[in-house]
Formats: structure tokens, sequence, C-alpha cells
């Protein structure tokens, strides 16, 4: 299985008017966890082409200002023009956030279209 793992601590920007954090901030968190995974396989190159199609997170627990958290991505699926990512967010080893997306790759007029060989093999 492809995995990512970053390490970040809850910024004053991630939270809400309440100290929680806000919604939002968990899906920087984890797009920044998937560059990470792009570049660390060498793929980065070009991968502007690949906008979500599906994003979902369920938050079991609050993070406030200044939590240590893991964020840990991984490769569930590679389909013909998609990835599915499944994710969470954990601190001390509980999981406060899970989720997955999906992105798509899409040609120049923004079309679904093949991955290309070298992504595919990549993570599969």
């Amino acid at each position: 299985m492809i995995e990512q793992t970053e390490r970040r601590r809850v910024a004053w920007v991630d939270t809400d008017a309440g100290g929680r954090i806000h919604f939002t901030a968990v899906f920087r968190w984890v797009e920044a966890a998937e560059t990470a995974l792009m570049r660390r396989l060498g793929l980065l190159e070009g991968w502007g082409s690949y906008p979500r199609r599906h994003v979902e997170a369920d938050y079991l627990n609050v993070l406030v200002f200044e939590d240590e958290v893991e964020v840990r991505l991984r490769v569930e699926h590679v389909g013909g023009t998609s990835i599915t990512y499944a994710w969470d967010i954990a601190k001390a080893g509980d999981v406060y956030v899970q989720g997955r997306h999906t992105v798509v790759h899409v040609d120049e007029p923004g079309r679904a279209s093949p991955l290309p060989e070298g992504v595919r093999a990549a993570l599969t």
C-alpha cells in the first residue's frame, strides 16, 4: 500500500472563532500530504490536472490550537481515470478525523482522461 505521513501542529489560522479546528483545515493538510507523496514518487510535474471529484470527512473528536497531529494518506484505489485516497488525522495515536477523496485526471478541456502510465505504475 502506498502511504504518506506528515506531522504538523494546529496553527491559529486552522481554528474557528471557538478555538476548535475549522472543518476546512483538514482538506489543506490532506492536500499537502498528497503533494508530498507525489513529490516523493517523482510525479509532481503536471500534477495540476487532477481536480477533486468527491471529498468526504468524519470529524470524530475536537482538535484545538497547538495540537500535534499526524496526517496519514494512503492510496485506496487506482481506477482508469481516477485515484481514491483514504486518510486520517490522528493525535497521540487516536484518530480524530477520517475521510477519503477521489481525484480525476483530466485533459486540457477538462474531460476525464486515462491516468498516465507512469502515474499508474507508481501507485500500483
